[in-house]
Parts: C-alpha cells; structure tokens; sequence
C-alpha cells in the first residue's frame, strides 16, 4: 500500500536472508537484544555483541546507530534502534523507536529497508495495532510542507519502500493495521497541511471548498451555508465576529453517514477562524503569523473526516465547522457590543479577542437539529489552557462524566492525551453581565474553564464534551508547524463507539 510519501508492504521473512538496503532491530539498554536482533548477531558470530561491549551503542530510547556489512546478512545496513529500558516497554516507547529509525534512514543512501520492530513484543498491543502505530509514527516523522515554496527542498536520498516484517501467521492482521495506519496518517496530513496553510491561502472560503473536495471523493454529503442563509437562522453571534472581515464567513456541514439509518450521530464541531487579529480587541504583534492555527479544530474535523471516510467506519458522524476571520475594521464587533446569538440568549462582548467561543455557542445550537448522541467541540480556544497544560496534553471539559472517559481512554489509546478539568457551578457566575444574559469573557482567573461554561450553556440538550486545543494543535520555534492532533484522539473515540455500536 501506498501513501503519499512512502510505499508500505508486509513480508514475513528471515533478518539474515534478506536482500534490502537496510534492516532494522531493536536493542534494549540493558544491551539486551531483541530477538530479530539476536539472530543477526549469532549468524555475524557476536558482531552486534561486541559492538555494545565496547560502548559504542548502549540502547538508550531514541539512539540509533547504521552499520555496514554486517557478516552473515544480506542486506547492505543494518539499523540499531535503541528501546529503552525492556521494563518500560511500552507503546510511547514503542513509536518513538518507529521515528528515530525513519529519521536516521531520512537523507541516508537507503532507499529500501525492512523493519522488525513490530515483531517487539508491547504491552497490550496486538500485531494490528503495533503496525497501525508505526506506519502511523513512521509517516509523522517523516512529514514535510513545502507546497507554497517556489524553490523547493531538493530531493535528499531517502526512504521510499518500508517493508514490514512480522511472523507468518501474523501477515494478515498486520495488513489491516496497515490500512488503518495509512488511514489515520492521512488524516493527520490533512489536518497539519491545513494549519500550516498561509491564511491569505486557507480562507473561509478555501476550507469550504476542501470541505467540498473531500465529500465528493469519498462520497459523503457536504453542504455549505453563506451569510444570508445564516442570518435567517438567527445566527447573530456567530456573524458578529465575521463582520470585521472582507473573507465571507462559511458554516460548513458534513455528513459521514455509514451507521444504522436508526443510530443518533455523534456530532464533531470544529473552530474554524482562518486569522485571528484578536479585532478591536488586538492581540500583540510578537508570534500573530500563528494565529493562522486558530483554526485548527476545523482542520481536526476535516482530518478525521478524512480518515474515517478511508477506513469506511460503520458509524453516523456529523461535522460542523462555523469559520471566517477575526479582524479590526470599521463595521468589526467593539467592546460593549451585545449580540443576540442563534439560541435567542444574549451576550455582552467584553473583550472581541474571545471570539471562538462566540462561533462556537451558534453551531452548538445548530447541532441540537441532529439528535446527536454525543456532540464534541474542537478549538484553540485559550491561552489560559496552554498555561495550565502545557503543550502536551489538550484541555478535556464534559457535561457527562461517561462521555469524558471515553474520550480519555481514546487519547490514552491514541498517545494523543487530554486532560479532565473542572467545570462546576461555581465557575459560572463569572460570566454575570448587567446587560445581557451572559458575558463572553470572565476575567484571567480560570479562562479555559469560564470559556467552557459559556459554551456549556449552549449544550444542555445533549451529552457534550469540549476539547481545547491550543496549547497541543502546533508547535512554535525551530520545529514550528501543525500537529494534526486531535485527529488520532478523535478517531480512537469515534472507532471505539462503531465498535461498541456492532455489539
């Protein structure tokens, strides 16, 4: 199979007797080696041994180590890949081995190579899921975005075909790994190539038209809603934070609809603001170019949009994606301002520069048409959730205790991790206004949990969770670009439901 960066096959073949640029094998820190391992070593009479004898490999997790015309082997190289302590061995250390090993083969003369490091044994993990992670990881580690670069990055040697060596009666469940990997590395593609997009490139606009793209290749239902139609939904928050912008906002609607005809969808809402100047409310200048990854929950929609339509999952999936820009003009939304949003409630602005959540609040309401059985909203939505968590796990906010669990167990799943915050009563006072039903700020103490209690006044009809990505959706400095997360999350969660629907 086939992704668009790499060719993937199966093979179940012997380390020794293969003819390939390169294999690659685990060794433990403690210089225990793995079994494909060992088998390189005894046929190259202690070659690998000696070698960690004498220090010049120790096994330490993220090392590697390329040697040449090892006796007893066919192939040119072979790769040591360090694991870690084999007590630790487990899926995080498991993936991380997959990357060092694609990164050491990145500009190397190996263009072919075999990797045994799904035949490692990890905890809990069957051969389908260990191949889905390293296709998955392997592709991660190897992404690049130069579609706008007039000059491109000249083409470095590298690798082109992974074969992945598993035990023969294993082949067939490491093929729908396979597939299922290849599916979530598309979606994560997706979802990054979007983010990094420039926003005079990714507009409104553009999202809606890949929107389009995506329903017509893999057959789903996609509708797009302009300003007059939205207006006469009574969307007035939602159009609100639009109006200080030439883009004209789209709300986009996508329907993934392969379940039961009788079975309630889960609806999945993404916060699509394309620029985010903070309006009349301006952000600082120092790192605004990132406000271009304001919306990348709607890439995360799209993304696991895309992978889910790639694995044909037996499942009903809603995805909504309310997107325009948030910028400073004459007709822009000012502090003050109150807005009478689709629900009819009514909100006093007291700082524009939280504008997602007043997107959000409209498309809440309009998800309450589809009779969701669970309805999650994706968004970078504060600053104060990145000052809180950090920027390794996304902030987690649920009205259903059942429903946050699940969604953790898929990040846990996943290795895409949320976090479960509060969300009590208590909060929900700070969003008092002397004229209008709510505020949509409720000052610096607690930002990411008031942002989710106004939001969860718009989600009291159905099971609701929140995800606040901002602190996990991209990376800044050397290695500045999108993540794709939550697409891995996202999807785990929505694999798990199909599965559990079949039952």
């Amino acid at each position: 199979m086939k992704s668009s960066t790499m060719e993937f096959s199966i093979k179940s073949d012997n380390p020794l007797k293969l003819q390939s640029d390169c294999v690659i094998i685990g060794v433990y820190e403690d210089k225990k080696l793995s079994d494909a391992a060992q088998s390189v070593d005894t046929a190259s009479a202690g070659y690998l041994s000696n070698i960690l004898k004498r220090g010049d490999f120790d096994g330490k997790a993220d090392t590697t180590l390329i040697l040449h015309n090892v006796p007893g082997t066919a192939s040119e190289r072979v790769l040591l890949v360090g694991l870690g302590k084999e007590s630790d061995f487990a899926e995080k250390q498991y993936c991380k081995a997959a990357r060092a090993s694609m990164k050491a083969l990145a500009h190397g003369g190996a263009s072919k190579a075999t990797t045994f490091l799904v035949e490692l044994p990890v905890k809990q993990l069957t051969t389908k899921q260990k191949t889905a992670h390293l296709v998955e990881a392997s592709l991660d580690a190897t992404y690049k975005f130069d579609a706008i670069k007039k000059k491109k990055e000249e083409s470095k040697k590298g690798l082109a075909t992974l074969n992945i060596n598993v035990a023969a009666g294993d082949v067939k469940e490491a093929k729908a790994g396979l597939a299922d990997g290849l599916a979530l590395a598309s979606g994560v593609s997706f979802a990054k190539d979007l983010g990094n997009l420039p926003p005079n490139v990714c507009t409104p606009s553009y999202l809606a038209e890949q929107a389009q793209s995506l329903g017509k290749k893999h057959d789903f239902k996609v509708k797009v809603l302009e300003r007059e139609e939205l207006e006469n939904l009574g969307m007035g928050s939602f159009l609100a934070v639009s109006q200080g912008s030439e883009e004209p906002p789209k709300f986009i609607i996508m329907q993934h609809l392969k379940g039961k005809k009788d079975q309630k969808p889960v609806v999945l809402v993404g916060k699509g603001i394309t620029f985010d100047t903070g309006g009349i409310s301006l952000k600082p200048g120092s790192e605004m170019d990132e406000m271009k990854y304001d919306m990348c929950g709607a890439a995360s929609v799209l993304g696991t949009f895309k992978t889910i339509a790639e694995m044909d999952l037996p499942l009903n999936v809603i995805g909504v994606i309310p997107t325009c820009e948030n910028m400073p003009d004459g007709r822009a939304t000012r502090p003050g301002d109150v807005l009478t949003s689709m629900s009819g409630l009514t909100i006093e602005v007291l700082n524009t520069d939280a504008e997602g959540r007043l997107i959000l609040c409209d498309a809440l309401t309009y998800a309450e048409r589809f009779e969701p059985s669970a309805v999650i909203d994706i968004a970078t939505l504060t600053g104060a959730c990145v000052i809180a968590l950090g920027h390794h796990a996304s902030g987690l906010f649920s009205n259903n205790d059942d429903l946050a669990k699940e969604l953790l167990q898929a990040g846990e799943k996943a290795l895409d991790r949320a976090w479960h915050m509060p969300m009590w009563d208590d909060y929900q006072p700070l969003l008092d206004s002397n004229f209008a039903d709510m505020a949509n700020i409720g000052g610096r103490a607690a930002g990411s949990i008031t942002a989710a209690c106004f939001l969860s006044r718009f989600a009291k009809k159905y099971d609701w969770a929140h995800l606040d990505i901002a602190g996990t959706a991209w990376k800044s400095g050397k290695e500045k670009g999108g993540t794709g997360r939550p697409v891995p999350l996202l999807t785990a969660f929505l694999v798990n439901r199909a599965n559990s629907s079949k039952k």
